[in-house]
């Protein structure tokens, strides 16, 4: 049976630079080159979501500036689920591009133990190596919709 769920991706910007992170003790070939994005719960708003899994994510706190549409990603085989996902552009507190710090989370949305990951900023230009379907509204960065609500 493949689950279908509704996610959200979050790009942050700036300076030319795009909010990345990587994880500590998984491999990169596992895990690639990942942005903020997660699980919308029972009841809460796509927009609410995303300021949400940035901040439990990242760290930042962060404002909704745009919604940039949605697209769907199958997983399998990796996960019986296919995510209907929801792209923002946040803004987040001004900050150097060659910063780094250390995140992660507790308790991981599928179980396991801590995960723990670097966050960083890429260089847009270079995001295109982003992991699992997760930069595909990265094109359309410039050109999103006034309202930040999904349709």
């Amino acid at each position: 049976m493949v689950n279908q769920v509704r996610k959200v991706v979050c790009y942050a910007v700036q300076q030319g630079h795009l909010l990345v992170f990587t994880h500590k003790e998984v491999p990169l070939e596992v895990t690639g080159v990942q942005v903020p994005a997660g699980t919308i719960r029972p009841g809460e708003k796509p927009a609410d979501a995303a300021v949400r899994e940035l901040r439990e994510e990242t760290g930042l706190p962060g404002k909704v500036a745009a919604y940039l549409g949605e697209s769907r990603y199958d997983l399998r085989p990796m996960r019986q689920e296919i995510a209907t996902r929801h792209f923002f552009l946040l803004e987040v507190p001004s900050m150097d591009p060659a910063a780094r710090w250390d995140a992660g989370e507790p308790d991981p949305e599928h179980g396991g133990p801590h995960a723990a990951w670097t966050c960083w900023w890429m260089p847009l230009n270079q995001a295109h190596v982003l992991a699992a379907g997760l930069g595909a509204m990265l094109g359309g960065l410039g050109q999103h919709k006034k309202d930040p609500r999904p349709a």
